[in-house]
């Protein structure tokens, strides 16, 4: 087949154009193939068609398209043990508390605690309490950096989906460095605790002293581990969803 806006030919399996990323379905649902087929007059351009598209196009088109996934059994299959995995290991890590750790406990800490880091040196030119903040907020930041990619570049709402799974983690991940910021009973980098450490080495002590809010740091631990358990389960529904969408495509297209 040959795309309505550049004219690439590519597979008819295709839903998004390879040359220049326009979503067919999204596409030919405002501009039938009959409308799509005709040439433009002489000097305007298609963009003005995409553009109309994107305006027409809802919120709901866009997160609940099934994006770039083939709809084959095997893709299929994949993506729903891999939703199934990511569904069971929510469930352990929010029903955890937040005194276990288990979320610091678990591989993805060593994957979200290279951002958080960087975080640190991203954000010290703007001060010591906004270089504190920067950890918790780099290990927020990637995810999402993440999702907006895979959401609207790649149109991989399924993709998306993991990232904001994976957000809603890093919530969980830090809530217990919140919760641990009068205790400084935590481990942290290099072997030092919290009690033992220099003002400043603890985040969340420092963070929440500065803004006279330590006696609240159970209450503000709670807090994000209840909106990240929140976004997870979202994010486990969204999933789901577009799976169903997936599985009803494939039987249409079989």
């Amino acid at each position: 087949m040959k795309c309505p806006k550049c004219g690439f030919e590519q597979r008819d399996s295709n839903v998004d154009c390879e040359s220049c990323g326009i979503v067919f379905a999204k596409y030919f649902k405002y501009h039938p193939p009959s409308q799509a087929n005709e040439k433009p007059p002489p000097g305007q351009e298609l963009e003005q068609d995409v553009e109309d598209i994107e305006e027409t196009v809802s919120w709901r088109d866009i997160l609940l398209y099934p994006g770039d996934a083939s709809p084959d059994p095997i893709s299929l299959g994949g993506r729903a043990l891999l939703l199934a995995g990511l569904a069971i290991w929510g469930v352990w890590l929010m029903t955890s508390s937040i005194a276990s750790n288990a979320a610091g406990e678990s591989f993805l800490h060593l994957i979200n605690l290279p951002f958080h880091e960087a975080g640190h040196v991203i954000f010290r030119p703007f001060g010591q309490f906004i270089a504190s903040l920067g950890g918790s907020l780099g290990q927020l930041i990637m995810p999402a950096i993440c999702f907006g990619v895979l959401l609207f570049k790649h149109h991989n709402t399924f993709g998306a989906a993991v990232c904001a799974w994976w957000f809603g983690e890093n919530f969980l991940d830090l809530a217990p460095y919140i919760n641990d910021a009068r205790a400084g009973q935590l481990p942290l980098l290099g072997g030092n605790f919290g009690h033992s450490s220099p003002y400043g080495f603890h985040d969340w002590e420092y963070l929440l002293t500065e803004t006279g809010l330590l006696r609240f740091d159970h209450g503000i631990a709670q807090g994000a581990h209840l909106l990240g358990s929140a976004i997870m389960v979202a994010a486990v529904i969204w999933g789901g969803v577009l799976l169903y969408s997936q599985f009803k495509l494939m039987q249409e297209q079989g």
